[in-house]
């Protein structure tokens, strides 16, 4: 399970970035995440698949964050642009877009952005996703559509244009 876990983590820190929208928040969930694994190892079935498991664990720790946050003050999400998610190592033109790309994904409310991600970068399908976000799998499919689109209307209209 540790050489499984270990290969994993890359995939494991793209989506926790995509839930925290912080670079150090990731990484305290990631270990977060492997530690609650690992000491919990006897409850993961291995029939079923490691990485559903683990990023069920990552989100429902992010979860609870999120919930010890709404009770304390002054704890705020780090912005868009102080992030490094989707990082390009391209230069030029294409850094420009993938950094475009990355905040106008950030932007985007938490639900739609993880999802999107979930699908898009991650690979998964559809029903994975409904697993793994403990939801319908047309709330997923609708979720994906809605992110799709606002992306795709912000891209047309880029922010600063006239409205």
């Amino acid at each position: 399970m540790k050489s499984d876990l270990i290969a994993l983590l890359p995939r494991l820190r793209r989506f926790a970035r995509s839930l925290t929208r912080s670079v150090p928040e990731a990484d305290d969930l990631v270990q977060d995440a492997c530690l609650r694994a690992l000491t919990r190892a006897d409850q993961w079935d291995p029939s079923q698949p490691l990485d559903r498991w683990m990023f069920r664990i990552t989100r429902n720790l992010w979860i609870s964050e999120i919930r010890k946050r709404s009770v304390r003050l002054g704890q705020g999400q780090v912005p868009a642009d102080e992030t490094h998610e989707l990082v390009s190592n391209d230069s030029g033109e294409a850094a420009v877009m993938a950094g475009e790309l990355r905040g106008q994904i950030d932007a985007l409310p938490e639900e739609l952005s993880a999802v999107l991600l979930t699908v898009s970068v991650e690979g998964y399908s559809y029903a994975e996703a409904a697993t793994l976000f403990d939801i319908p799998i047309g709330t997923v499919m609708s979720r994906v559509h809605r992110a799709r689109k606002t992306l795709a209307a912000q891209i047309k209209a880029p922010a600063g244009a006239g409205t």
